[in-house]
């Protein structure tokens, strides 16, 4: 028997609907991730995009554990001299509420042209309203989680 692999043209998508409200954010980018990468269909190719849409609402209501809130930092440079720049959870979350979300999921996904087209199958959106009515999303229920 060969083994299957997918071809691009033959990938049907989905668009997927993930409230942020109350959700820690690792558990959060772990599920945008394998819906990106495909991993939760049976046709899955890891060297092929195999995978859906995905709509976050409510990220600015997505919780961090612990001291994280204060603790956790994102570091970038420039490419200037001197121009390491940090910044915490909460400047982050003060400054742009859908950074910390992309940042988690976009560092789970591979870093290559593969993880950058899945990156851009991700919308995430502060407060619960978004233009993707159109796609029909459907929302992603958790499983074990009691919403």
């Amino acid at each position: 028997m060969k083994t299957f692999s997918a071809k691009p043209l033959e990938v049907e998508r989905k668009w997927h609907l993930i409230d942020a409200d109350g959700m820690p954010l690792g558990r959060l980018a772990v599920i945008a991730a394998n819906l990106l990468r495909g991993k939760h269909k049976p046709q899955y190719t890891p060297n092929i995009d195999t995978g859906d849409f995905v709509i976050v609402i409510n990220a600015e209501k997505v919780v961090v554990t612990g001291k994280k809130e204060t603790d956790k930092m994102y570091y970038h440079h420039t490419g200037f001299p001197g121009g390491f720049r940090s910044a915490s959870f909460k400047e982050l979350m003060e400054k742009d509420a859908r950074l910390p979300i992309e940042k988690a999921v976009k560092g789970m996904l591979p870093h290559n042209t593969l993880g950058s087209e899945q990156f851009n199958k991700l919308k995430v959106y502060v407060g619960s309203e978004h233009p993707h009515a159109a796609q029909k999303p459907v929302k992603y229920e958790i499983k074990g989680e009691n919403k």
